[in-house]
């Protein structure tokens, strides 16, 4: 036995780490939210003394973000599977209730033009964070409670779409076209991976293109952010702004970047420095080589949530396996998009990098998931699964 495997021993005896829990997604979610501490002190320090005069203001509060995280990370992580199984449907109305609440004048907090947030306090909490959670609970038990049905007879898939309909109408009317597009995905996913037939998941799938592209091209908003998309450059004091600033500190960054700190763009140049472009000011202080390590850190944490989701489909437990598969598809899904937009690969959407980005509602919300997959890991486990046979041979 190994050095390594001692010490794990070691703090599984202590009660420190549950027995079964993946240490290695821990590592990767603490590597990325230590870029994220990192950033954000960096990104906002030039708009956080000119508007507050205190170049730690978002770094305080960012901190403060991460430790309400890791409490509500801590509750949902001590929370078996079967309670959020049970009370899935309770907990996607309630969303829904929320996502309603949110378009109340007076409740709803409107920032340029968007009414996304309900203030709480130090937070404004961002609904649409919670909708993405709870949709993949509530598909995953819905795939769990109606398995065969879904296989046997097509239209039963209509019964789960219209509650994700409704999801994504709401967030349409803040608007939040992002959101909208990650939850939509990640269900198409989840559909796919659960055994529909090939034609009906091509119908569903061309039916919420053909409807995100008439939402585009309906909107003259959404029209001029794709023209800018295309070509940044024919109107880079205008549509193409933040782009075209974008591409030039990706350009700045090279190789090895300008160094921690030194940053051009992010005084006042790139807007949203600290949140949505916040990957463009990594990329311009620390260059390719920064850039290819944080995908990487991305890369490998999906992966092992996938291998956890592939011991839940081994333990047939499918709750347990649609839940982490959706898990990793949204992160991934919003990870490619967010950094596909500061890169100049994807139209500008309004999402955060997950664990890097400043934004209370994500991050504390990326967190929870993240215990989601850690809880489903120890469940998943052997020492779980023994000591389940015991109780019940007890009985």
């Amino acid at each position: 036995m190994t050095t390594a495997t001692l010490n794990v021993a070691r703090r599984h005896a202590l009660g420190l780490i549950p027995a079964g829990m993946d240490t290695q997604v821990l590592l990767l979610v603490a590597a990325l939210c230590s870029v994220g501490l990192i950033m954000v002190a960096s990104a906002s320090v030039s708009y956080a003394a000119y508007e507050y005069q205190d170049v730690f203001y978002y770094l305080r509060r960012h901190l403060i973000y991460l430790v309400m995280g890791l409490a509500a990370g801590f509750v949902v992580l001590q929370a078996p599977l079967q309670l959020w199984y049970r009370y899935s449907n309770q907990l996607t109305m309630l969303t829904i209730l929320l996502l309603l609440v949110v378009l109340i004048p007076g409740i709803g907090h409107e920032v340029n033009g968007a009414r996304r947030w309900i203030r709480l306090g130090i937070i404004n909490f961002q609904v649409a964070e919670v909708a993405k959670f709870m949709a993949i609970i509530f598909i995953a038990a819905y795939i769990q409670r109606h398995y065969f049905a879904l296989k046997d007879v097509w239209y039963n898939f209509f019964r789960p779409l219209a509650m994700i309909g409704a999801m994504a109408v709401l967030l349409l009317a803040q608007p939040d076209f992002g959101s909208a597009v990650v939850i939509l995905a990640t269900v198409m996913v989840l559909f796919f991976l659960c055994g529909v037939r090939l034609w009906v998941f091509a119908a569903l799938l061309a039916a919420a293109a053909g409807a995100l592209w008439m939402l585009a091209v309906t909107s003259p908003y959404r029209m001029k952010r794709l023209g800018s998309f295309l070509d940044p450059w024919s109107d880079m004091y205008n549509t193409g702004y933040q782009l075209t600033q974008s591409l030039i500190a990706f350009g700045r960054g090279e190789w090895s970047g300008v160094g921690l700190g030194n940053s051009v763009q992010k005084l006042f140049y790139l807007p949203e420095a600290h949140t949505d472009f916040v990957f463009a000011i990594f990329a311009e202080e620390t260059g390719l080589l920064g850039v290819v390590t944080v995908i990487a850190l991305f890369a490998l944490l999906v992966q092992r949530i996938f291998v956890i989701a592939r011991r839940a489909v081994q333990r047939q437990s499918w709750f347990a396996a649609y839940v982490a598969f959706g898990i990793g598809v949204l992160i991934a899904g919003q990870a490619f998009i967010n950094i596909g937009m500061a890169s100049g690969l994807l139209p500008t959407k309004g999402l955060t990098l997950p664990f890097i980005s400043y934004g209370g509602s994500s991050l504390i919300i990326s967190i929870c998931m993240i215990a989601m997959v850690l809880r489903i890991s120890v469940e998943m486990g052997d020492a779980y699964w023994a000591a389940r046979k015991v109780e019940h041979g007890q009985r």
